[in-house]
């Protein structure tokens, strides 16, 4: 089965393979080496110096310890889709001052009105989604950031869970202070795993707010990560698949990566113009999942089941856009020929429709 869903997505037969090693002692010299070495590839992968910590969880995981480490006033949370909204109903959820603003699914943000929320000094932080899974919209996260930067106090939270290892990020040149991400999608590693770069604003600001938790303290987690360690067991297996795949990212080369996924998405782009329309305007799209807007009316549930009979799996539109939409995502390790070869597939099921 080829996964052409916005995640878990295929993983190289090596570096599942390298999950397979045996286990060894999480505190010990060994793990410390593999912890250091994986993190240190991560901080090149993000682009930054800032600490970076691994979490066995998903992001959603690292989106509630942003929440409780990196605001002691409000939030600003902003929300073009599911999982910008999802981030916000987590602050609310464990007792954070937030508001949203909110645009309609498949509007991307605009720094202007970031700007104006944030002249009123009410916010301390700022969350976003970078590339909205739901709707396949990127949000403009350098513009957003330099908007941020001019206000000292406030922490620039960013979701890379759909973008980090296809789409450009850089964490330090966009004045991000927190970039979390899951490894399934991009990265291209089994779900089940999480990582987030963390910078000294949020962590003083951590230190500061006593109802922070204890499994999701970025303060706790990053001390243990200075001494080469996780706060808690880690996932060992995704440890050393994580060493062989941030190589596998870095060997390839960042740019040469963020092509791949730009020409995977230029493909899917030009047919979904061709054969039904853009859920979105094309120049906000992600460059790592495309969502396609129904509109020849066909069944999509009997389309992606005749898909799934002939080997590949996409997805039905996220939450009230099912039926309305569906999604290709082309992240990961799928390559530009196997994208076509898809639209190919697509193509003649639609004839027999």
């Amino acid at each position: 089965m080829k996964l052409f869903i916005p995640g878990p997505t295929d993983v190289r037969e090596d570096v599942l393979d390298a999950m397979s090693r045996p286990p060894i002692s999480h505190r010990g010299e060994e793990a410390i080496g593999l912890f250091r070495t994986v993190t240190e590839r991560a901080q090149r992968i993000m682009g930054t110096k800032n600490a970076v910590v691994l979490s066995t969880s998903s992001a959603t995981g690292l989106m509630e310890a942003a929440v409780r480490c990196g605001s002691n006033r409000k939030i600003l949370s902003l929300v073009n889709g599911a999982f910008g909204a999802r981030w916000n109903e987590i602050a609310l959820l464990n007792g954070r001052a937030a508001d949203r603003l909110e645009v309609p699914w498949g509007e991307a943000i605009d720094p202007a009105a970031v700007e104006e929320k944030l002249r009123t000094g009410h916010y301390d932080a700022v969350t976003v989604p970078h590339s909205e899974t739901s709707t396949g919209v990127a949000n403009p996260i350098a513009a957003i950031g330099e908007v941020v930067k001019k206000y000292a106090d406030v922490a620039y939270m960013v979701d890379t869970v759909s973008s980090l290892g296809g789409m450009p990020v850089n964490v330090d040149e966009m004045g991000i202070d927190l970039c979390l991400a899951s490894v399934q999608k991009c990265l291209a590693l089994p779900p089940g795993f999480s990582l987030c770069s963390v910078s000294t604003k949020i962590l003083e600001r951590a230190r500061l707010i006593p109802d922070r938790g204890w499994y999701f303290d970025l303060a706790r987690m990053a001390d243990s990560a200075a001494k080469g360690q996780a706060t808690i067991t880690p996932s060992l297996p995704h440890l050393f698949a994580m060493e062989r795949q941030f190589a596998l990212i870095l060997e390839e080369g960042l740019p040469a990566r963020w092509e791949r996924h730009r020409r995977m998405a230029d493909a899917a782009r030009a047919w979904a113009k061709n054969t039904f329309e853009l859920y979105a305007r094309e120049e906000i799209c992600s460059d790592s999942v495309t969502c396609i807007l129904n509109s020849r009316g066909i069944d999509l549930g009997a389309m992606l089941s005749e898909l799934k009979r002939r080997g590949y799996l996409l997805s039905n539109g996220y939450g009230d856009l099912k039926g309305k939409a569906f999604r290709i995502a082309h992240m990961g390790e799928r390559r530009p020929a196997e994208v076509e070869k898809l639209l190919g597939v697509i193509d003649d099921v639609l004839t027999g429709m």
